[in-house]
């Protein structure tokens, strides 16, 4: 498998004012935002955290699921907890400040974390995360998508990183006597069912194969299928390439100018909001979504609503196999990134410290304590399977509600949902069959100056292109034109700019 790094932007920290910091609405069990590592007499390290909450009322520093947590992990955690909707200017003004906790979720890699980083305000964690029984099994791919300079500078929250692929209505399918499909051509014939041999039933030529809306997903996924790179592919000569140079690429294009052409997808894809993407789907008008896998539950509850006899209509599977074989656009991988500040942890005896404490999170217990609470007071055991004793509304749930926030998850979520249904189950595991079959962007951790800047007006010049080549307003050379107006545009500093930094940090 080849390594993959992902683009970002670099531009200075912004100026914030003693204003706006006490403007900023934080939720939190505690004033203090800075603490050094280190252990109390009774041989406690003492922890803090910045992370995110998305409830208004996170744990406090008397949650009996927090004080389980402590005890399990020996350690004394203060955790400063900051509304979601605010995260990112709290994120920037502590920054700014100086004043660091222990541990800070990173929720991406934005500019001023970035600056920071290259301030050396932060611990490099490359050499440390192979001495650690869980976090030195973190996922290649993901681990790389999260670097910065080709160095990781936190431990990644995980989130699937396979979590792309298709889902379907399985009961049409049936119907129409097809089999799941297996190959480029298999998805095409499937769509070409759906649209034309009344799959519904109703005797009316009123459904279609597949639905898209004006988000490029679907076409970034499928276009993996046909061999084309994620964002950047190698050369024969070593040299970074844009995905659109590449003759997959223009395969990929063509497909699905035919899906297009011979109306096996909405003709209104290119306005179609993407708030109302699956509407199509769950009122049985089309028949296929290439999206992320966990939607697909969702549309089945949605179905079954509207129509109790659509039990069990949809089905899922990651990708179809094309001329190189199996491909499969990722997900970053994760969900932000915890990280350790220099001016709180000063010296490599607490790191590892530190980095024990975020290792041993990533143990059972501790994830269910975090996910579920403490058993007998927030859930009990019946069959060997996790109960709620509360639901999400209940003030009790708020005792553990967000802890969840600083579980990296490495290597795997151990904490199994109580709830999990049949089609759940299948997502789950496709979306890990996936993960051998990703495609990495060699470019991944590279911050690009040219990309801050001209970024957007970029890839506006691509995207549009590729839609009006699909809808038929350009052909091969307009699309060939479009490209030279990118070069033209600043794309040329850009490759020149990732090939630079992708030699540098080979």
């Amino acid at each position: 498998m080849k390594k993959g790094k992902k683009l970002s932007k670099k531009v200075a920290i912004p100026a914030l004012s003693a204003m706006l910091l006490s403007s900023l609405v934080a939720c939190s069990n505690t004033d203090k935002t800075s603490s050094e590592a280190s252990n109390n007499k009774d041989g406690k390290l003492n922890i803090s955290i910045m992370t995110t909450a998305f409830s208004a009322t996170p744990p406090t520093s008397n949650s009996p699921a927090l004080k389980a947590l402590e005890k399990y992990t020996k350690s004394n955690i203060t955790i400063n907890y900051v509304l979601n909707s605010v995260y990112s200017d709290k994120l920037n003004v502590t920054l700014a400040s100086g004043k660091l906790p222990t541990i800070m979720m990173i929720p991406d890699k934005i500019p001023s974390f970035v600056s920071a980083v290259r301030n050396g305000a932060f611990w490099d964690l490359t050499p440390y995360l192979k001495d650690y029984p869980n976090l030195s099994k973190a996922n290649e791919v993901t681990l790389q998508n999260s670097e910065i300079d080709g160095k990781v500078y936190g431990v990644y929250r995980a989130r699937p990183l396979g979590r792309n692929g298709i889902y379907f209505r399985q009961d049409w399918l049936k119907k129409l006597g097809l089999q799941e499909p297996k190959t480029i051509d298999d998805f095409y014939n499937v769509l070409k069912g759906f649209t034309n041999n009344d799959p519904d039933g109703d005797g009316k030529k009123d459904t279609y194969g597949m639905v898209i809306s004006k988000f490029s997903g679907p076409f970034d996924v499928m276009q993996t299928w046909f061999g084309a790179p994620n964002k950047f592919g190698l050369t024969d000569d070593g040299k970074l390439q844009p995905d659109f140079m590449t003759p997959e690429y223009m395969n990929a294009l063509k497909f699905f100018k035919k899906l297009y052409d011979e109306k096996l997808i909405n003709q209104d894809f290119a306005v179609m909001d993407s708030g109302q993407w699956d509407v199509p789907f769950q009122k049985g008008q089309a028949g296929a979504i290439v999206n992320v896998l966990d939607q697909a539950h969702r549309n089945q509850t949605a179905m079954e609503k509207i129509d109790p006899n659509l039990k069990d209509a949809v089905g899922v599977m990651g990708a179809v196999s094309g001329p190189e074989g199996l491909h499969n656009l990722p997900t970053a991988g994760y969900s932000g990134m915890l990280a350790i500040p220099k001016s709180s942890v000063k010296t490599e005896a607490q790191l590892k410290q530190v980095l024990s404490f975020i290792d041993k999170l990533n143990n059972e217990p501790a994830q269910t304590i975090a996910y579920a609470g403490v058993e007998g007071r927030h859930y009990k055991m019946e069959n060997n399977n996790i109960v709620p004793l509360f639901t999400a509304q209940d003030p009790e749930a708020t005792e553990y509600t967000d802890l969840n926030q600083f579980i990296p998850g490495i290597p795997v979520s151990n904490f199994k949902h109580p709830e999990y249904t049949p089609l759940q189950v299948k997502e789950n595991e496709i979306m890990k069959q996936n993960e051998e079959i990703v495609v990495p962007n060699p470019a991944a951790s590279l911050i690009s100056d040219v990309y801050a800047q001209k970024g957007q007006q970029l890839d506006n010049i691509i995207n549009d292109a590729r839609i009006k080549y699909i809808v038929g307003q350009i052909d091969d050379k307009g699309f060939k034109d479009a490209i030279k107006l990118w070069r033209t545009s600043g794309g040329d500093d850009y490759v020149a700019e990732i090939n630079k930094l992708y030699k540098e940090n080979k």
